[in-house]
């Protein structure tokens, strides 16, 4: 006599994935892209001149174009890093992105206090948006490590110098040397480059070939920083020398 033969069994139907997990899978495959399209623009840039940024971008529309002329560090004046390095971050080759005691003051004194690097504010004009939000200062916060890490001092120090506007329309220091003064970056003095260096952070509101009397004082501020961080070494982790 046949044996019946048992009916096949079905696994039971699988659960729907709950919704906060599918969420939260889908948020980090994001995390996961966007810093992977941050880490190959961060090691592209370390050897490759960025085309343009978003600053940039929305200047060219709004004035019809812009003026700027990538240059390598070779190319330009050692006086004008070190003009900017004394006016902007003084302690450039002694921090890894962020300037603490900077940052203390500035939390000290309110508001009106920066405390930006110039690895931080390459960051920003390289790699996201100008404008106050939490988002670009958090993704600041995040990328500014790793552009240290990955980028010489010399390397943050060439891009902001290519990158940084100095007058309405003019970025990069080669652009600001012709537009002011009428000479290549490789022969500005001094005097120009301490001009150059105290129309930041304000370029649009400062001029460096009309300066007032503001700008004038800065300059004189700027050249004898310039002078003091060649002689205490603080500019010697991307002074070529004279």
């Amino acid at each position: 006599m046949a044996t019946p033969r048992k009916k096949k069994t079905e696994p039971p139907p699988l659960a729907p994935e709950p919704r906060l997990r599918r969420a939260r899978r889908w948020a980090l495959r994001g995390l996961a892209g966007i810093a992977a399209f941050y880490g190959v623009l961060i090691l592209l840039f370390s050897f490759l001149p960025p085309p343009i940024n978003l600053y940039q971008l929305g200047e060219s529309f709004r004035l019809g174009g812009i003026s700027k002329d990538w240059v390598s560090f070779d190319e330009i004046a050692p006086v004008m890093g070190r003009s900017v390095v004394a006016a902007e971050d003084a302690n450039f080759c002694l921090h890894w992105g962020f300037d603490m005691a900077a940052i203390r003051a500035a939390v000290e004194e309110g508001e009106g206090r920066g405390a930006s690097t110039l690895s931080q504010q390459v960051v920003k004009n390289t790699f996201l948006w100008h404008g106050r939000s939490w988002l670009r200062k958090a993704m600041e916060a995040v990328l500014t490590p790793v552009v240290e890490l990955v980028w010489s001092k010399q390397r943050i120090l060439e891009v902001y110098l290519n990158v940084a506007e100095f007058d309405e329309g003019i970025f990069g220091v080669q652009a600001a040397a012709q537009h002011h003064f009428g000479v290549d970056a490789r022969d500005l003095s001094a005097l120009q480059a301490a001009r150059l260096a105290a129309v930041l952070p304000d370029p649009q509101g400062r001029s460096a070939s009309n300066p007032s009397s503001f700008v004038k004082k800065r300059t004189r501020a700027i050249i004898a920083g310039a002078e003091t961080i060649a002689a205490d070494g603080r500019a010697g982790c991307f002074d070529r020398g004279d």
